[in-house]
Protein backbone atom coordinates (compact mmCIF):
# COMPACT_ATOMS: atom_id res chain seq x y z
CA UNK A 1 0.00 0.00 0.00
CA UNK A 2 2.68 2.13 1.16
CA UNK A 3 4.61 1.69 -2.08
CA UNK A 4 1.24 2.29 -4.27
CA UNK A 5 1.24 5.37 -2.28
CA UNK A 6 4.46 6.57 -3.15
CA UNK A 7 3.82 6.21 -6.97
CA UNK A 8 0.94 7.70 -7.09
CA UNK A 9 2.37 11.35 -5.11
CA UNK A 10 5.34 10.70 -7.56
CA UNK A 11 3.11 10.56 -10.96
CA UNK A 12 0.85 13.76 -9.26
CA UNK A 13 3.62 15.24 -9.30
CA UNK A 14 5.61 14.48 -12.54
CA UNK A 15 1.70 15.95 -14.21
CA UNK A 16 1.38 19.35 -12.33
CA UNK A 17 5.23 19.96 -13.00
CA UNK A 18 4.35 19.33 -16.96
CA UNK A 19 1.21 21.27 -16.76
CA UNK A 20 2.93 23.97 -15.76
CA UNK A 21 5.75 23.75 -17.98
CA UNK A 22 3.32 24.02 -20.97
CA UNK A 23 1.11 26.69 -19.65
CA UNK A 24 4.20 28.84 -19.64
CA UNK A 25 5.32 27.67 -23.41
CA UNK A 26 1.39 28.20 -24.63
CA UNK A 27 1.51 32.16 -22.68
CA UNK A 28 4.87 32.74 -23.89
CA UNK A 29 4.02 33.90 -27.17
CA UNK A 30 1.17 36.31 -26.04
CA UNK A 31 3.82 37.52 -23.41
CA UNK A 32 6.03 38.40 -26.41
CA UNK A 33 3.32 39.78 -28.76
CA UNK A 34 3.38 42.98 -27.49
CA UNK A 35 7.29 43.52 -28.19
CA UNK A 36 8.18 41.20 -31.00
CA UNK A 37 4.83 40.25 -32.45
CA UNK A 38 3.22 36.39 -33.12
CA UNK A 39 4.92 34.68 -35.88
CA UNK A 40 6.89 31.89 -37.23
CA UNK A 41 9.92 33.24 -35.25
CA UNK A 42 7.83 33.88 -32.30
CA UNK A 43 6.96 30.18 -32.11
CA UNK A 44 10.02 28.95 -33.20
CA UNK A 45 12.30 30.51 -30.76
CA UNK A 46 9.99 30.05 -27.36
CA UNK A 47 9.66 26.00 -28.84
CA UNK A 48 13.46 26.18 -29.15
CA UNK A 49 14.03 27.50 -26.29
CA UNK A 50 11.89 26.02 -24.10
CA UNK A 51 12.89 22.37 -25.45
CA UNK A 52 16.56 23.63 -24.38
CA UNK A 53 15.66 24.44 -21.03
CA UNK A 54 13.59 21.09 -20.90
CA UNK A 55 16.46 19.05 -22.05
CA UNK A 56 19.28 20.79 -19.55
CA UNK A 57 16.87 20.59 -16.83
CA UNK A 58 16.50 16.71 -17.41
CA UNK A 59 19.96 16.04 -17.38
CA UNK A 60 21.36 18.63 -14.44
CA UNK A 61 18.07 17.50 -12.55
CA UNK A 62 19.30 13.69 -13.16
CA UNK A 63 22.30 14.38 -11.89
CA UNK A 64 21.29 15.69 -8.82
CA UNK A 65 18.77 13.49 -8.06
CA UNK A 66 21.51 10.46 -7.79
CA UNK A 67 23.39 12.58 -5.23
CA UNK A 68 20.79 14.55 -3.68
CA UNK A 69 17.41 13.20 -3.74
CA UNK A 70 15.36 14.28 -1.21
CA UNK A 71 12.00 15.72 -0.61
CA UNK A 72 13.64 18.72 0.43
CA UNK A 73 15.54 19.02 -2.53
CA UNK A 74 11.61 18.29 -4.34
CA UNK A 75 10.39 21.28 -2.23
CA UNK A 76 13.16 23.45 -3.16
CA UNK A 77 12.92 23.09 -7.08
CA UNK A 78 9.52 24.33 -6.76
CA UNK A 79 10.09 27.10 -4.89
CA UNK A 80 12.88 27.97 -6.93
CA UNK A 81 10.48 27.68 -10.24
CA UNK A 82 7.69 29.42 -8.50
CA UNK A 83 9.90 32.13 -8.14
CA UNK A 84 11.55 32.18 -11.20
CA UNK A 85 8.21 32.35 -13.16
CA UNK A 86 6.90 35.28 -11.12
CA UNK A 87 10.56 36.76 -12.96
CA UNK A 88 8.73 36.29 -16.11
CA UNK A 89 7.23 39.39 -15.26
CA UNK A 90 10.12 41.62 -14.57
CA UNK A 91 12.23 40.03 -16.93
CA UNK A 92 9.89 41.28 -19.56
CA UNK A 93 10.16 44.89 -18.50
CA UNK A 94 14.04 44.23 -18.50
CA UNK A 95 14.41 42.19 -21.40
CA UNK A 96 12.11 44.58 -24.19
CA UNK A 97 13.18 47.81 -22.98
CA UNK A 98 17.14 47.47 -23.99
CA UNK A 99 18.42 47.44 -27.37
CA UNK A 100 20.99 45.20 -27.30
CA UNK A 101 20.04 43.00 -29.88
CA UNK A 102 17.55 45.52 -31.75
CA UNK A 103 20.36 45.74 -34.52
CA UNK A 104 20.72 41.59 -34.95
CA UNK A 105 19.06 39.58 -37.57
CA UNK A 106 14.98 38.92 -36.51
CA UNK A 107 15.54 35.16 -35.82
CA UNK A 108 18.86 35.93 -33.54
CA UNK A 109 17.25 39.12 -31.98
CA UNK A 110 13.47 36.84 -31.30
CA UNK A 111 15.27 33.82 -30.03
CA UNK A 112 17.97 35.91 -27.50
CA UNK A 113 14.94 37.86 -25.96
CA UNK A 114 13.00 34.29 -25.67
CA UNK A 115 16.12 32.92 -23.79
CA UNK A 116 16.57 35.62 -21.10
CA UNK A 117 12.74 35.44 -20.19
CA UNK A 118 11.75 31.63 -20.32
CA UNK A 119 14.97 29.76 -20.51
CA UNK A 120 15.41 29.67 -16.03
CA UNK A 121 11.99 28.84 -15.41
CA UNK A 122 11.53 25.80 -17.92
CA UNK A 123 15.07 24.65 -16.67
CA UNK A 124 13.93 24.35 -13.37
CA UNK A 125 10.80 22.68 -13.93
CA UNK A 126 12.76 19.89 -15.94
CA UNK A 127 14.35 18.92 -12.91
CA UNK A 128 11.32 17.36 -10.97
CA UNK A 129 11.05 14.55 -13.32
CA UNK A 130 14.35 12.85 -12.59
CA UNK A 131 13.88 14.07 -9.01
CA UNK A 132 10.32 11.90 -8.65
CA UNK A 133 11.88 9.15 -10.21
CA UNK A 134 14.45 8.60 -7.68
CA UNK A 135 12.39 8.96 -4.85
CA UNK A 136 10.04 6.65 -6.45
CA UNK A 137 12.59 3.80 -7.22
CA UNK A 138 12.68 1.47 -4.30
CA UNK A 139 12.41 -1.52 -6.53
CA UNK A 140 15.64 -1.56 -9.43
CA UNK A 141 13.35 -4.73 -11.29
CA UNK A 142 10.43 -2.43 -11.97
CA UNK A 143 12.38 0.46 -12.90
CA UNK A 144 11.04 0.88 -16.39
CA UNK A 145 7.52 0.21 -15.55
CA UNK A 146 7.81 3.39 -13.12
CA UNK A 147 9.91 5.65 -15.13
CA UNK A 148 7.68 4.84 -18.10
CA UNK A 149 4.51 5.72 -15.98
CA UNK A 150 6.33 8.70 -14.62
CA UNK A 151 6.88 10.40 -18.34
CA UNK A 152 3.36 8.74 -19.20
CA UNK A 153 2.13 11.01 -16.45
CA UNK A 154 4.17 13.45 -17.47
CA UNK A 155 2.84 13.83 -20.87
CA UNK A 156 -0.66 13.73 -20.15
CA UNK A 157 0.13 16.98 -18.08
CA UNK A 158 1.73 18.79 -20.67
CA UNK A 159 -1.21 17.89 -23.06
CA UNK A 160 -3.90 19.07 -20.03
CA UNK A 161 -2.20 22.35 -19.82
CA UNK A 162 -2.15 22.72 -23.48
CA UNK A 163 -5.78 22.62 -23.75
CA UNK A 164 -7.00 23.99 -21.04
CA UNK A 165 -4.20 26.98 -21.38
CA UNK A 166 -5.37 27.44 -25.90
CA UNK A 167 -9.32 27.26 -24.59
CA UNK A 168 -9.55 28.20 -21.45
CA UNK A 169 -7.07 29.79 -19.00
CA UNK A 170 -6.20 32.89 -20.98
CA UNK A 171 -9.60 33.75 -21.44
CA UNK A 172 -10.62 33.28 -18.23
CA UNK A 173 -7.41 34.77 -16.38
CA UNK A 174 -5.95 36.26 -18.79
CA UNK A 175 -1.71 36.10 -19.67
CA UNK A 176 -0.30 38.41 -16.36
CA UNK A 177 -2.28 36.19 -13.72
CA UNK A 178 -2.20 33.28 -14.97
CA UNK A 179 1.68 33.73 -14.69
CA UNK A 180 0.58 34.49 -11.15
CA UNK A 181 -1.42 31.09 -10.82
CA UNK A 182 1.46 28.88 -12.01
CA UNK A 183 3.70 30.49 -9.85
CA UNK A 184 1.48 29.46 -6.88
CA UNK A 185 0.65 26.22 -8.18
CA UNK A 186 4.36 25.33 -7.95
CA UNK A 187 4.99 27.13 -4.75
CA UNK A 188 1.83 25.46 -3.16
CA UNK A 189 3.01 22.14 -5.09
CA UNK A 190 6.16 22.53 -3.33
CA UNK A 191 4.56 22.63 -0.08
CA UNK A 192 2.44 20.03 -0.59
CA UNK A 193 5.41 17.84 -1.50
CA UNK A 194 7.02 18.34 1.98
CA UNK A 195 4.25 17.27 4.27
CA UNK A 196 2.82 14.67 1.65
CA UNK A 197 6.37 12.75 0.98
CA UNK A 198 8.22 10.94 4.14
CA UNK A 199 10.61 12.77 5.72
CA UNK A 200 12.16 11.41 8.74
CA UNK A 201 12.48 14.32 12.07
CA UNK A 202 10.43 16.69 10.27
CA UNK A 203 8.91 17.93 13.04
CA UNK A 204 11.88 17.91 15.59
CA UNK A 205 13.41 21.62 17.14
CA UNK A 206 17.04 21.55 14.89
CA UNK A 207 18.77 23.76 13.26
CA UNK A 208 18.15 22.11 10.04
CA UNK A 209 14.10 22.54 9.97
CA UNK A 210 14.33 25.75 11.51
CA UNK A 211 16.52 27.29 8.41
CA UNK A 212 13.94 25.45 6.31
CA UNK A 213 10.79 26.34 7.42
CA UNK A 214 12.32 29.87 7.66
CA UNK A 215 12.74 29.62 4.02
CA UNK A 216 9.83 27.94 3.02
CA UNK A 217 8.15 31.25 4.83
CA UNK A 218 10.32 33.79 3.43
CA UNK A 219 9.58 32.56 -0.24
CA UNK A 220 5.72 32.33 0.23
CA UNK A 221 5.93 35.89 1.75
CA UNK A 222 7.75 37.46 -1.05
CA UNK A 223 5.23 35.61 -3.58
CA UNK A 224 2.27 37.80 -1.65
CA UNK A 225 4.27 40.73 -1.52
CA UNK A 226 5.13 40.99 -4.90
CA UNK A 227 1.82 40.35 -6.13
CA UNK A 228 0.37 42.88 -3.61
CA UNK A 229 2.44 45.53 -5.51
CA UNK A 230 2.62 43.79 -8.74
CA UNK A 231 1.41 46.75 -10.73
CA UNK A 232 4.17 49.09 -10.12
CA UNK A 233 6.47 46.70 -12.63
CA UNK A 234 4.30 44.78 -14.71
CA UNK A 235 2.15 46.41 -17.95
CA UNK A 236 -1.25 45.92 -18.08
CA UNK A 237 -4.32 45.93 -21.54
CA UNK A 238 -7.52 47.06 -21.53
CA UNK A 239 -8.35 43.38 -22.79
CA UNK A 240 -6.34 39.95 -23.19
CA UNK A 241 -7.79 37.58 -26.01
CA UNK A 242 -7.08 34.47 -26.98
CA UNK A 243 -5.65 36.63 -30.17
CA UNK A 244 -4.41 39.35 -28.86
CA UNK A 245 -2.71 41.30 -26.20
CA UNK A 246 -5.23 44.71 -26.69
CA UNK A 247 -4.33 48.33 -25.33
CA UNK A 248 -6.34 51.50 -26.32
CA UNK A 249 -4.56 54.90 -25.63
CA UNK A 250 -5.77 58.37 -25.79
CA UNK A 251 -3.82 61.17 -27.51
CA UNK A 252 -5.20 64.17 -27.19
CA UNK A 253 -8.74 62.95 -27.86
CA UNK A 254 -7.83 60.93 -30.81
CA UNK A 255 -7.79 56.99 -29.59
CA UNK A 256 -4.76 54.38 -30.43
CA UNK A 257 -5.58 51.17 -31.18
CA UNK A 258 -2.66 48.55 -30.12
CA UNK A 259 -2.78 44.75 -31.12
CA UNK A 260 -0.15 43.08 -29.50
CA UNK A 261 3.11 45.28 -30.29
CA UNK A 262 1.75 47.63 -33.47
CA UNK A 263 -0.54 50.19 -33.86
CA UNK A 264 -3.73 49.37 -35.42
CA UNK A 265 -6.18 52.13 -35.79
CA UNK A 266 -6.04 55.80 -35.03
CA UNK A 267 -9.84 56.80 -33.98
CA UNK A 268 -11.69 59.91 -32.91
CA UNK A 269 -14.93 57.86 -31.58
CA UNK A 270 -17.03 61.23 -32.72
CA UNK A 271 -15.55 61.77 -35.78
CA UNK A 272 -16.20 58.84 -37.99
CA UNK A 273 -14.54 60.86 -40.84
CA UNK A 274 -11.14 61.02 -39.07
CA UNK A 275 -8.86 58.77 -41.61
CA UNK A 276 -5.32 59.19 -40.48
CA UNK A 277 -3.36 56.17 -42.59
CA UNK A 278 -2.76 56.96 -46.31
CA UNK A 279 -3.52 53.73 -47.32
CA UNK A 280 -6.93 54.16 -45.86
CA UNK A 281 -7.60 57.38 -47.48
CA UNK A 282 -6.40 55.59 -50.95
CA UNK A 283 -8.71 52.30 -50.25
CA UNK A 284 -11.94 55.81 -49.75
CA UNK A 285 -10.51 56.93 -53.50
CA UNK A 286 -10.98 53.09 -55.09
CA UNK A 287 -14.58 52.75 -53.44
CA UNK A 288 -15.14 56.64 -54.79
CA UNK A 289 -13.80 56.07 -58.07
CA UNK A 290 -15.40 52.84 -59.17
CA UNK A 291 -18.77 53.56 -57.65
CA UNK A 292 -19.59 56.55 -59.08
CA UNK A 293 -22.83 54.89 -60.96
CA UNK A 294 -23.20 52.57 -57.86
CA UNK A 295 -24.64 54.60 -54.76
CA UNK A 296 -24.81 51.57 -52.72
CA UNK A 297 -21.53 49.26 -53.16
CA UNK A 298 -21.42 46.30 -51.23
CA UNK A 299 -17.82 46.08 -49.22
CA UNK A 300 -16.45 42.89 -47.22
CA UNK A 301 -13.60 44.27 -44.69
CA UNK A 302 -11.41 41.29 -44.02
CA UNK A 303 -9.90 42.80 -40.55
CA UNK A 304 -11.98 44.90 -38.03
CA UNK A 305 -9.13 46.96 -35.65
CA UNK A 306 -11.05 50.34 -34.77
CA UNK A 307 -13.72 49.83 -37.89
CA UNK A 308 -12.09 53.27 -39.40
CA UNK A 309 -13.26 52.33 -43.10
CA UNK A 310 -16.35 51.05 -42.50
CA UNK A 311 -17.52 53.64 -39.83
CA UNK A 312 -16.32 56.43 -42.52
CA UNK A 313 -18.32 54.74 -45.32
CA UNK A 314 -21.54 54.26 -42.82
CA UNK A 315 -21.45 57.68 -43.11
CA UNK A 316 -20.57 59.27 -46.40
CA UNK A 317 -22.07 56.26 -48.42
CA UNK A 318 -25.44 55.80 -46.34
CA UNK A 319 -26.63 53.02 -48.73
CA UNK A 320 -23.91 51.25 -48.69
CA UNK A 321 -23.61 47.62 -46.94
CA UNK A 322 -20.47 47.22 -44.74
CA UNK A 323 -19.71 43.49 -43.62
CA UNK A 324 -16.47 42.99 -41.31
CA UNK A 325 -14.70 39.84 -40.48
CA UNK A 326 -12.94 40.31 -37.69
CA UNK A 327 -11.64 36.85 -36.11
CA UNK A 328 -10.97 38.73 -32.63
CA UNK A 329 -14.24 39.08 -30.79
CA UNK A 330 -12.69 40.97 -27.91
CA UNK A 331 -11.85 43.69 -31.32
CA UNK A 332 -14.95 44.17 -32.03
CA UNK A 333 -15.87 44.65 -28.51
CA UNK A 334 -13.36 47.21 -27.20
CA UNK A 335 -14.00 49.00 -30.80
CA UNK A 336 -17.73 49.15 -29.43
CA UNK A 337 -16.89 50.48 -25.98
CA UNK A 338 -14.08 52.60 -26.73
CA UNK A 339 -13.49 53.41 -30.36
CA UNK A 340 -17.58 55.01 -31.28
CA UNK A 341 -18.82 51.97 -33.03
CA UNK A 342 -22.25 52.56 -32.26
CA UNK A 343 -24.34 49.61 -30.86
CA UNK A 344 -26.91 50.74 -33.84
CA UNK A 345 -24.56 50.27 -36.38
CA UNK A 346 -25.72 48.90 -39.74
CA UNK A 347 -22.04 47.44 -40.31
CA UNK A 348 -22.11 43.69 -40.23
CA UNK A 349 -20.00 41.81 -38.48
CA UNK A 350 -18.42 38.55 -38.60
CA UNK A 351 -16.12 37.15 -35.92
CA UNK A 352 -14.29 34.36 -37.53
CA UNK A 353 -11.66 33.52 -39.91
CA UNK A 354 -11.42 35.09 -43.53
CA UNK A 355 -11.09 32.31 -45.17
CA UNK A 356 -13.46 30.11 -43.30
CA UNK A 357 -16.13 32.93 -43.92
CA UNK A 358 -15.83 32.69 -47.88
CA UNK A 359 -15.71 28.96 -47.77
CA UNK A 360 -18.66 28.40 -45.70
CA UNK A 361 -21.24 31.56 -47.02
CA UNK A 362 -23.00 31.18 -50.74
CA UNK A 363 -20.93 32.90 -53.01
CA UNK A 364 -24.83 34.65 -54.30
CA UNK A 365 -25.01 37.82 -52.71
CA UNK A 366 -21.58 39.37 -54.21
CA UNK A 367 -18.91 42.66 -53.03
CA UNK A 368 -18.75 44.86 -55.26
CA UNK A 369 -15.53 45.62 -52.77
CA UNK A 370 -13.21 43.27 -50.65
CA UNK A 371 -11.12 44.99 -47.97
CA UNK A 372 -7.88 43.18 -47.28
CA UNK A 373 -6.49 44.70 -44.29
CA UNK A 374 -5.01 41.71 -42.28
CA UNK A 375 -1.27 43.04 -42.48
CA UNK A 376 0.32 42.37 -38.55
CA UNK A 377 3.97 42.95 -39.03
CA UNK A 378 5.58 39.50 -39.07
CA UNK A 379 2.65 37.67 -38.90
CA UNK A 380 0.78 38.42 -41.67
CA UNK A 381 -2.18 35.10 -42.11
CA UNK A 382 -0.22 33.21 -44.49
CA UNK A 383 -3.34 31.90 -46.01
CA UNK A 384 -5.01 35.26 -46.78
CA UNK A 385 -2.17 35.36 -49.13
CA UNK A 386 -2.13 32.64 -51.40
CA UNK A 387 -3.48 31.75 -54.72
CA UNK A 388 -6.21 29.75 -53.61
CA UNK A 389 -6.95 32.15 -51.59
CA UNK A 390 -7.48 35.19 -54.41
CA UNK A 391 -9.83 32.20 -56.48
CA UNK A 392 -12.00 32.48 -53.27
CA UNK A 393 -12.20 35.86 -53.00
CA UNK A 394 -12.74 36.19 -56.48
CA UNK A 395 -15.91 33.99 -56.93
CA UNK A 396 -17.31 35.58 -53.66
CA UNK A 397 -17.13 39.79 -55.60
CA UNK A 398 -19.31 41.00 -58.59
CA UNK A 399 -17.61 40.77 -62.28
CA UNK A 400 -16.13 44.35 -61.81
CA UNK A 401 -15.58 43.95 -58.82
CA UNK A 402 -12.14 45.29 -56.70
CA UNK A 403 -10.06 43.77 -54.30
CA UNK A 404 -7.47 45.90 -52.06
CA UNK A 405 -5.34 45.22 -50.09
CA UNK A 406 -2.55 47.64 -47.82
CA UNK A 407 0.72 45.79 -47.42
CA UNK A 408 4.28 46.70 -45.42
CA UNK A 409 7.75 46.19 -47.35
CA UNK A 410 10.64 47.41 -48.76
CA UNK A 411 9.80 48.70 -52.26
CA UNK A 412 13.78 47.71 -53.61
CA UNK A 413 15.11 45.19 -51.15
CA UNK A 414 11.43 43.50 -50.57
CA UNK A 415 10.68 40.10 -51.67
CA UNK A 416 6.98 40.24 -50.03
CA UNK A 417 5.36 42.90 -52.33
CA UNK A 418 6.39 41.40 -55.78
CA UNK A 419 5.51 38.03 -54.37
CA UNK A 420 1.93 39.06 -53.29
CA UNK A 421 1.63 41.15 -56.95
CA UNK A 422 2.91 38.10 -59.03
CA UNK A 423 0.27 35.84 -56.98
CA UNK A 424 -2.81 38.18 -57.44
CA UNK A 425 -1.92 38.06 -61.33
CA UNK A 426 -2.51 34.43 -61.68
CA UNK A 427 -6.27 35.28 -60.93
CA UNK A 428 -6.98 38.74 -61.57
CA UNK A 429 -6.53 40.66 -65.61
CA UNK A 430 -5.35 43.62 -63.62
CA UNK A 431 -3.28 44.00 -60.70
CA UNK A 432 -2.25 47.91 -59.85
CA UNK A 433 0.23 48.60 -56.82
CA UNK A 434 -0.68 52.28 -55.72
CA UNK A 435 1.85 54.61 -52.82
CA UNK A 436 1.32 58.03 -52.18
CA UNK A 437 4.56 59.38 -54.10
CA UNK A 438 5.95 59.31 -57.86
CA UNK A 439 9.37 58.39 -56.64
CA UNK A 440 8.74 54.70 -56.28
CA UNK A 441 12.57 53.10 -56.04
CA UNK A 442 13.11 56.06 -53.37
CA UNK A 443 9.51 54.72 -51.52
CA UNK A 444 12.11 52.36 -49.44
CA UNK A 445 10.20 50.50 -46.53
CA UNK A 446 6.16 51.65 -46.65
CA UNK A 447 2.92 51.02 -46.90
CA UNK A 448 1.62 50.37 -50.10
CA UNK A 449 -2.13 49.75 -51.65
CA UNK A 450 -2.69 46.99 -54.09
CA UNK A 451 -5.60 46.90 -56.16
CA UNK A 452 -6.72 43.28 -58.06
CA UNK A 453 -9.68 43.47 -61.15
CA UNK A 454 -10.73 42.46 -63.96
CA UNK A 455 -12.39 45.89 -64.52
CA UNK A 456 -9.12 48.29 -66.22
CA UNK A 457 -8.35 52.02 -65.06
CA UNK A 458 -7.81 54.92 -66.64
CA UNK A 459 -5.27 56.67 -64.59
CA UNK A 460 -6.25 60.34 -65.83
CA UNK A 461 -9.67 59.37 -65.38
CA UNK A 462 -9.22 58.69 -61.56
CA UNK A 463 -6.96 61.58 -60.36
CA UNK A 464 -9.84 63.62 -62.51
CA UNK A 465 -12.54 62.29 -60.58
CA UNK A 466 -11.08 61.85 -57.29
CA UNK A 467 -9.60 65.71 -57.36
CA UNK A 468 -13.09 67.40 -58.14
CA UNK A 469 -13.73 68.43 -55.05
CA UNK A 470 -10.27 70.60 -55.02
CA UNK A 471 -8.21 68.32 -53.22
CA UNK A 472 -5.02 66.60 -54.67
CA UNK A 473 -5.31 62.82 -55.12
CA UNK A 474 -3.61 60.64 -51.68
CA UNK A 475 -3.09 57.70 -54.04
CA UNK A 476 -0.48 57.57 -57.41
CA UNK A 477 -0.29 54.46 -59.70
CA UNK A 478 2.71 52.68 -60.22
CA UNK A 479 3.58 53.16 -64.23
CA UNK A 480 2.53 49.51 -65.36
CA UNK A 481 5.26 48.95 -67.76
CA UNK A 482 7.47 49.94 -64.78
CA UNK A 483 5.60 47.12 -62.59
CA UNK A 484 6.59 44.70 -65.47
CA UNK A 485 9.84 45.46 -65.33
CA UNK A 486 9.85 45.32 -61.55
CA UNK A 487 8.18 42.21 -61.29
CA UNK A 488 10.38 40.66 -63.80
CA UNK A 489 13.65 41.81 -61.79
CA UNK A 490 12.66 40.48 -58.54
CA UNK A 491 11.99 37.19 -59.64
CA UNK A 492 8.86 36.36 -57.46
CA UNK A 493 7.67 33.85 -56.06
CA UNK A 494 4.31 32.19 -56.47
CA UNK A 495 2.20 31.97 -52.99
CA UNK A 496 0.27 29.08 -52.41
CA UNK A 497 -1.37 27.02 -49.94
CA UNK A 498 1.48 24.52 -49.87
CA UNK A 499 4.36 27.28 -50.08
CA UNK A 500 3.64 30.22 -48.82
CA UNK A 501 6.79 31.59 -46.20
CA UNK A 502 5.26 35.06 -45.80
CA UNK A 503 7.24 35.59 -42.43
CA UNK A 504 10.59 34.79 -44.44
CA UNK A 505 9.66 37.55 -47.05
CA UNK A 506 8.93 40.33 -44.65
CA UNK A 507 11.64 39.15 -41.85
CA UNK A 508 14.92 40.89 -43.49
CA UNK A 509 14.75 44.15 -41.91
CA UNK A 510 15.28 44.97 -38.11
CA UNK A 511 12.62 45.56 -35.40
Amino acid sequence: MRRSSTLWKAYTIAFISSFCVMVIELIASRILAPYIGVSLYTWTSIIGIILGGIALGNYVGGRIADRYASPLVLVSIFFIGGLATIGILPAIKIVTSISWFSDLPVMLHFTLKTFFIFFLPSFILSMVSPTVIKLALADLGQTGGVVGAIYAFSTAGSILGTFMTGFFFILWFGIRMMVWLVAGALILTGVLSWFLWKTPDRWRFNLKNIITWSLMLCVVAASLVLFQHRSDWQSDYTKESNYYSIRVMDEMGVKVLVLDHLIHSYVIPDDPGFLKYDYLKIFEELVRYASKDNAAPHLLHLGGGGYSLPRYLEKFYPQSRNEVVEIDPEVTEVARAELGLSPNTVIKTHNRDARLFLIQRPPVDKFDFVVGDVFNDLSTPYHLTTLEFDKLVKANMTADGIYMINIIDHYERGRYLPAFIHTLRQTFKYVYLMGTSDNWKGAGLSTYVIAATDRQFGFNEYETHISAGGKATVGKFHDVAELEAYLTARNPILLTDDHAPTDILVASFPR
